[in-house]
């Protein structure tokens, strides 16, 4: 699987952390889109868009709280970013949603949360065909007419 990753400044750390974990548990290939702009906007638009020309199977982006990179990738045609906090969203965000970016506070969670976040989101697969199926069709149906 290949990942791309991004953050604000304030999330390097945590980011670097996630990199090693994701690396150590041979969960996928890690690109790293850095980190320097502090306008988060600018690099969750490059994982969004990279993820959503399909360049990257899935994104996770990081920021203080996650909100703002969610709210920003959110905005990129074909991202569909998740704001995680628990392990059960984490998994149903795959499983029932289909979301292709995962995004995470670095200041609201702690490195073995946000581990444990992204294992369930990198781990978990959409059913094609499940009864999330209508659900998803819906809003990529509404993506694409926009």
């Amino acid at each position: 699987m290949k990942i791309a990753i991004g953050c604000d400044p304030n999330a390097e750390e945590a980011k670097q952390e996630l990199i090693k974990f994701i690396e150590a548990k041979n969960l996928g290939e890690v690109t790293d889109f850095g980190s320097d702009d502090v306008i988060y906007q600018h690099t969750a638009a490059k994982v969004a868009e990279a993820v959503a020309a399909k360049e990257y199977d899935r994104g996770i982006l990081l920021c203080g709280t996650g909100i703002g990179v969610s709210i920003a990738a959110n905005k990129v045609k074909g991202a569909y970013a998740a704001l995680l906090s628990d392990v059960y969203s984490a998994k149903r965000a795959r499983l029932s949603n289909d979301a292709n970016i995962a995004c995470l506070g670095a200041f609201t969670t702690g490195n073995k949360l946000r581990e444990e976040l992204i294992e369930a989101f990198l781990t978990n697969e959409f059913v094609p065909g499940c009864s999330s199926q209508p659900k998803v069709d819906a809003y990529v149906a509404y993506d694409n007419e926009r």
